[in-house]
């Protein structure tokens, strides 16, 4: 796992360099502490940046279970083009990771404010509505809308092809859609994702496999897996330029 400023960045030009379109940014102390300090956030995004002309960016505010919502939206103060949204509570292995109303209203206060994209962060049906009526309220950014549908997490909605199907005919109309399988079920997913339209996301944060029982050596092998899928599928993927069109990124 990529600790330093020198590992986040190779890892994150490793997969671009294999062919993402975005970035999703966890960032740590050099000793592995999972940090949201604002000021650890910047320098990671702006080497990042630097290694990979044009890539979209989406740090986390989800951090790491236990910490404050505070702490969590401090790289929004950044003023990134997008960041992820949690969505709910829900178990998450032996933890619980807790996103309750007041947390995502104020989420969603700040996202309307600093004029950032959400990446909609779902590990649940429930999780949808939620958004759906919060979007109609007025309390979170609306349409177009980008949901990442997070499937495989222990105590979580399952990661089959079937509840994946369910949660995207629940998604408003011109919204995207990414899906991101947890562990063993990573390329189950994307096989499943890619031609319905949506999106894929791998990683590892994710799973850390290429196949059972073979690790990856970098986050670019994950990628380079999915590329050669999609491009069997028909789809190739989006460059960087195609996929700030594709999100409404560039208006």
């Amino acid at each position: 796992m990529p600790y330093t400023l020198e590992e986040m960045v190779r890892e994150a030009k490793s997969a671009y360099d294999a062919g993402a379109a975005i970035i999703h940014v966890h960032v740590r102390w050099d000793d592995g502490t999972p940090t949201q300090d604002r000021e650890r956030f910047r320098v990671v995004m702006d080497a990042i940046r630097a290694a990979c002309p044009g890539v979209i960016l989406i740090p986390s505010t989800g951090g790491a279970t236990g910490m404050t919502p505070e702490e969590r939206l401090q790289p929004t103060e950044l003023m990134p083009e997008m960041a992820t949204l949690d969505c709910g509570t829900c178990n998450f292995g032996d933890d619980i990771f807790v996103n309750d109303m007041p947390t995502m209203r104020a989420f969603g206060k700040r996202m309307l404010e600093n004029h950032i994209k959400p990446e909609y962060e779902c590990f649940e049906m429930g999780h949808i509505d939620t958004v759906l009526k919060m979007v109609k309220k007025g309390l979170l950014p609306g349409e177009p809308m980008q949901f990442n549908f997070v499937l495989g997490v222990p105590g979580c909605t399952p990661p089959t092809a079937g509840n994946l199907d369910w949660m995207v005919k629940a998604i408003p109309a011109g919204s995207t859609w990414t899906a991101t399988g947890i562990g063993k079920s990573a390329f189950d997913l994307a096989a499943a994702a890619i031609p319905m339209g949506g999106n894929v996301r791998v990683g590892f944060e994710d799973n850390l496999y290429l196949s059972r029982g073979v690790l990856a050596k970098s986050n670019g092998e994950l990628v380079k897996k999915v590329v050669d899928m999609a491009a069997l599928l028909g789809r190739p993927v989006a460059t960087p330029a195609e996929a700030r069109a594709i999100l409404g990124l560039d208006k």
